[in-house]
């Protein structure tokens, strides 16, 4: 009895974590929670949407702002909202009872779209009925209607903004319409009843389901309690000393049914992992960054993969870099060294600890280094550095050094503007990018090594790898920092063969090529990771398909995309700090999470 207790309590644990909200009541778990979506799904409408405003498309352009009044579950649909954008939350009160809602129009003078909640007696209110409809004028307005059909009627008349409508008042419609604004879940249903002239029966306009879903693991199929080993094994991993903390997210079917963080930013257990902390990718950077950008230009017809290094880069000519073709590059198999030398190699003379036109490049705090350094040092050791197996497969990180150099060639564009501009920005990726310190705050973001050798700090907000570090934190190889969010996005994209959101990022073709095997010397893909045919090695776990492909990180992260299974698995750790420790290798905690997910999903419910 006891036990059974603790699961029913880890469960509720589970499902809070998964909203990261704080609603008026308990959410539903399982399989209750699976039928109230069902009924909620059943009576909502989506009306005046002649536009297609919904669901909201072209992120990147978006300021949005939440107002809710009286609408008790407004913090649960606010959370969710939050999943997909950055969205500003207002609480509308403060205006109608003191500040006058004249003043709430002045507020939102920077906003271009505006979400509004509202319920049966906020629709019944002229002063907020009268500041919608002035509000609708001027920009985008989304209305979420909780109620009877009788607060529906009240907004006939004025409200032609679109209003996505349902009857039912609880945590999970907060939650489903707020996703439905997004496209997270699709609207299915039309008007049965007639409520006022142009509120009449079969009306309504349907949606489709174009981005992820947040829910519980019974709405794809899973047992919840099946589940609870992921726990035992993150606990595990900082009982252990393997990290100090982590986040797991597990997406399947396009919804994500687990996302959960554990431990602390570091081990004197101060300030708590949170579903929202920022991690150093480190070597994922070379497929959530690089391949992502090499992929599009390939798209393009801007890149040749039986082209030489020279085609793009004319100086490497009377190099032995001068003929090794992109499709070396990205499969690991150009002969390179797996690195150049780093700091060994800075003199006293090629830094500062002031910024200034002759030491542009920053490194960490208090480390500046001097102008084309790289392009006078790196580069050159990059050029004269041998080829010994070529041929064969040998894991480098200059060859992803050398895509970037190629990939900014082409474009023009450094590649953390690239794959912002491109990625993660229209897609809603909220925290992904590089040099994280310039856009967030440092609490926000996971600490790594204590580096006692080369940047003597802590680093937070610094690329823990130091070819990177030298590249002024932004590389092919490392540099990326995410939230496990942002790459459930990015990946959930590749396993939908390109697209999210109801835009194509890259092409379907294009995307089966690079996470395909591409030779008989190595497992890999072009840029990615993939499946070990060698089966002793249970790599990347034991239960994965041979479908599947992804990365690992040095920090201690991974992605695992698994079309087999319809599934994208994200870890994110911190194992560097304050050290390296080799623990969350050789007790597999990363893998063992992995198998815990597909034997979930293959026990069912």
């Amino acid at each position: 009895m006891r036990k059974n207790r603790l699961n029913i309590a880890a469960l509720f644990l589970f499902v809070f974590s998964l909203f990261n909200s704080a609603c008026a009541q308990p959410p539903l778990v399982g399989k209750a929670y699976v039928d109230e979506e069902n009924k909620v799904q059943q009576s909502t409408v989506l009306l005046n949407n002649g536009s297609y405003l919904i669901p909201l498309q072209n992120l990147n352009t978006l300021k949005i702002a939440s107002i809710h009044f009286t609408n008790q579950y407004s913090a649960g649909f606010d959370s969710l909202l939050n999943k997909y954008a950055k969205v500003d939350v207002i609480n509308g009160n403060d205006y109608t009872a003191a500040k006058g809602i004249n003043t709430l129009s002045s507020d939102l003078k920077w906003y271009n779209t505006i979400i509004i909640q509202l319920n049966s007696a906020d629709a019944n209110n002229p002063q907020i009925i009268n500041f919608i409809t002035r509000t609708q004028k001027l920009k985008n307005v989304v209305v979420a209607l909780f109620g009877k059909g009788d607060a529906l009627a009240q907004l006939s008349v004025q409200i032609t903004a679109p209003v996505i409508w349902t009857e039912r008042i609880s945590p999970v419609s907060a939650y489903f319409s707020a996703q439905a604004i997004f496209g997270g879940v699709a609207i299915t249903q039309k008007l049965s009843n007639t409520y006022a002239p142009n509120y009449s029966a079969n009306m309504g306009f349907l949606t489709n389901k174009v981005r992820l879903q947040y829910t519980v693991p019974e709405d794809a199929g899973v047992n919840s309690a099946n589940l609870l080993p992921i726990d035992a094994i993150a606990r595990e991993a900082i009982a252990t000393h393997s990290t100090p903390g982590c986040v797991v997210l597990v997406a399947k079917d396009g919804k994500v049914i687990y996302n959960k963080a554990y431990g602390y930013h570091t081990y004197d257990n101060v300030q708590p992992d949170k579903l929202t902390d920022i991690f150093d990718i480190a070597s994922l950077t070379k497929v959530s960054a690089t391949t992502m950008e090499v992929m599009q230009l390939y798209d393009q017809g801007k890149i040749n993969l039986d082209s030489t290094i020279e085609a793009y880069i004319p100086s490497v000519k009377g190099s032995n870099k001068s003929d090794i073709r992109i499709r070396e590059l990205m499969t690991h198999q150009a002969g390179l060294v797996p690195d150049i030398p780093t700091y060994e190699k800075v003199k006293p003379t090629d830094h500062s600890i002031d910024s200034s036109a002759a030491f542009p490049t920053k490194v960490s705090d208090n480390y500046f280094l001097r102008k084309n350094y790289f392009m006078d040092v790196m580069w050159q050791d990059i050029l004269k550095s041998p080829l010994k197996t070529r041929g064969q497969y040998v894991y480098s990180d200059v060859s992803m050094v050398l895509m970037k150099e190629i990939s900014e060639t082409i474009t023009q564009l450094p590649l953390n503007q690239y794959v912002q501009q491109q990625f993660y920005s229209p897609l809603g990726m909220q925290t992904a990018g590089y040099l994280p310190l310039y856009r967030f705050p440092v609490a926000q973001i996971i600490p790594t090594e204590n580096d006692v050798v080369f940047r003597h700090t802590l680093l937070v907000g610094y690329t823990e790898d130091q070819t990177a570090a030298l590249c002024g934190n932004v590389s092919g190889n490392a540099g990326l920092f995410a939230s496990a969010n942002d790459l459930a996005i990015l990946y959930q994209m590749i396993l939908n063969h390109g697209s999210y959101g109801g835009t194509l990022y890259i092409k379907p073709q294009t995307v089966d090529l690079f996470t395909t095997k591409q030779s008989n010397v190595s497992r890999r893909g072009l840029g990615f990771d993939m499946w070990d045919p060698d089966t002793d090695h249970h790599y990347p776990s034991e239960l994965a398909s041979p479908q599947t492909y992804g990365h690992t990180g040095y920090t201690g992260t991974c992605v695992w995309v698994d079309p087999k299974y319809n599934l994208v698995y994200v870890f994110l750790s911190n194992r560097v700090n304050p050290k390296v420790t080799d623990k969350l290798s050789s007790l597999r905690i990363r893998p063992r999470i992995q198998d815990a997910i597909y034997q979930a999903i293959t026990k069912g419910l």
